[in-house]
């Protein structure tokens, strides 16, 4: 391992602190041609990698945020020494490029392997695509559960439009895998037999099949694979990806923020208010919340890239409360013990806390970024701010999951004008917390 560079005004966060705010970088240099940037800004800073050569001049690459608020992570949170080490694969990998190689493999550019397999095809768009976001990390438990053991050893020049269509159909027909502790022996639900379950899990075959020919349209494309045909044959399943999106009532909002545990009560309120995700909501630092525009900034999404969320006054006063006397750098959310939140630990205080609140089946926390969006759907609010204040890329995602919720003209036609027939006897009943919706509205 190369030696990491020191400076003073660079290597924690502390230091960086007393550095004021500019666009251009805080310089180190590693070695003769490489240099390593720190871009400070009014809310954190950024790391930069600098290459200079005499033939090809100066070439930056932007690395990652710096670790000033959130804790280092190794790929989009970085700290001094984990920058330089980026900076080091950028200068790696430049270097290639300018002899003509594949930064990856070193191959020439351009020249298909020998016994080139789906795995390292599948290698290779992982280290291609490593920059982004938390929804491609995730995308790896499906590589490794669903396409890997089955076709991993397959060379590519060897693969037919037939056996992915085999794989594509078996995989609809599986049962879905449980949840299960790291090292435990895989555990799966009973085998589909509703429609809905069968269409459940030809949608999730549908998302897996995506992720595959993902990563071979990149070997194709990188020259590894003769032709694309083979694969683009495969169709995915018709028609099974239509959204039943599940939301709660206000009244059961509200019982089930009364029956929460107190670390985990502040989260569901935030997802209530802001339609945030759970990972989004566990990373947030006070210096995140801006009281002053009411806006909320996620730093790293979904997607990788970061957005800003709308605070309603509710959620401003809700914000204020929880940030009152914390520093800048501090977590807006931690357990009732103090610790920090992690992955999964969300799924069984709620669990618990919808049982107590009589909510069944009990929900995810996914579900409460649902009562968010479709609050303001039912509202009339233009698909285009649902879309960003949700984080979505564009408005699909959010009339797929909300359009049947919207005011529509059609709805509107139908109601107002078909005529009350007295067919049915006005009853008394009324549903629990029909008043307390009514009082809301």
């Amino acid at each position: 391992m190369a030696r990491t560079a020191r400076d003073t005004r660079l290597e924690t966060r502390t230091a960086r602190t007393g550095l004021k705010t500019r666009r251009e970088p805080y310089w180190r240099t590693i070695h003769e041609g490489l240099a390593i940037g720190y871009r400070k800004g009014r809310r954190g800073g950024f790391w930069i990698a600098r290459l200079y050569d005499t033939e090809h001049g100066r070439r930056f690459k932007s690395l990652g945020i710096a670790d000033d608020i959130a804790d280092a992570n190794g790929t989009t949170v970085l700290d001094f020494r984990q920058a330089q080490e980026e900076a080091r694969g950028f200068e790696k990998d430049q270097r290639r490029i300018d002899r003509g190689l594949d930064p990856r493999t070193g191959r020439p550019i351009g020249e298909a392997p020998e016994h080139y397999s789906v795995r390292n095809a599948i290698d290779d768009y992982q280290a291609a695509n490593a920059h982004r976001g938390q929804a491609f990390k995730e995308s790896r438990y499906r590589i490794e559960a669903d396409i890997l053991p089955v076709l991993g050893d397959v060379e590519l020049a060897k693969l037919t439009t037939r056996r992915i269509s085999d794989w594509h159909r078996n995989l609809s027909m599986r049962p879905a895998r449980r949840r299960t502790r790291r090292g435990e022996a895989a555990k799966f639900a009973t085998a589909p037999k509703s429609s809905d379950d069968k269409r459940q899990r030809q949608a999730s075959a549908n998302r897996t099949l995506t992720i595959l020919k993902a990563a071979l349209n990149q070997a194709f494309k990188d020259g590894k694979a003769a032709a694309d045909d083979t694969w683009r044959r495969v169709r995915p399943f018709p028609n099974v990806d239509a959204a039943v999106v599940r939301f709660l009532s206000a009244d059961e909002c509200v019982r089930l923020v009364n029956r929460c545990e107190k670390g985990m009560r502040r989260l569901v309120q935030a997802a209530i208010l802001t339609g945030c995700r759970y990972a989004e909501l566990t990373g947030l630092a006070v210096t995140d919340i801006n009281l002053e525009a009411n806006t909320l900034t996620v730093r790293t999404s979904k997607s990788g890239k970061p957005r800003h969320v709308v605070l309603t006054d509710e959620a401003a006063q809700f914000f204020k409360a929880e940030t009152a006397g914390k520093p800048p750098d501090a977590r807006v959310f931690l357990k009732s013990d103090g610790t920090v939140w992690g992955r999964g630990h969300q799924q069984r205080p709620l669990v618990i806390a919808c049982r107590e609140a009589k909510i069944t089946p009990a929900i995810n926390f996914h579900i409460l970024r649902h009562v968010h969006g479709s609050a303001l759907a039912m509202k009339g609010v233009p698909f285009g701010v649902i879309a960003k204040q949700l984080g979505h890329a564009d408005t699909r995602m959010t009339e797929k999951h909300y359009a049947h919720l919207a005011p529509n003209y059609v709805a509107d036609t139908i109601r107002s004008n078909f005529p009350t027939l007295g067919i049915v006897t006005a009853g008394k009943v009324e549903p629990i917390g029909a008043r307390r919706r009514s009082r809301m509205q």
